[in-house]
């Protein structure tokens, strides 16, 4: 080691050596501590709490009515809570599940079957409403569901 500190040679090391224990105990006053700023500023409280922006509930969509003729028909109408993009047997066609109080599949919820004739431009988003119309029949798990004839989608 060549006793250098920042490039300068001290003659008297065991004195350069007290000299910097002496000038780093240095700073210190004899009043109270100061408040350091700090990174992230302490919260100020506002006079009165800001209220959440009112979203206006968008109307529901009519329940279609079912026709004349369609055996075993069943209408829904509700938000959906689950969207099936790509089909797993490649068909092309969309499957929903709506929240409704009339469910047709489970208590509360049905399955929708879109098929591609009736599959809109663009695919709807959970929390959009739906409203379909349409025989039920068994899905590929054997759960009950309406094959739409009419389907309807609203932001």
């Amino acid at each position: 080691m060549s006793g250098e500190l920042f490039g300068l040679r001290p003659r008297n090391p065991p004195l350069a050596l007290l000299g910097a224990i002496v000038l780093a105990g240095c700073g210190g006053g004899d009043g109270p501590e100061r408040p350091r700023a700090s990174a992230t500023p302490a919260p100020t409280l506002t006079p009165e709490a800001t209220k959440t922006p009112h979203r206006p509930r968008g109307r529901p969509l009519a329940r279609p009515p079912c026709r004349d003729g369609i055996a075993g028909c069943r209408s829904t109408s509700g938000r959906i809570v689950y969207v099936e993009r790509v089909d797993p047997d490649g068909d092309g066609d969309l499957h929903v599940v709506v929240s409704d109080r009339r469910g047709v599949t489970l208590r509360g919820l049905t399955a929708i079957d879109v098929s591609k004739a009736l599959r809109p431009r663009r695919d709807p988003r959970i929390g959009e409403r739906a409203a379909a119309m349409g025989p039920v029949q068994t899905g590929s798990y054997g759960q009950s569901q309406i094959h739409a004839l009419v389907f309807r989608t609203r932001r």
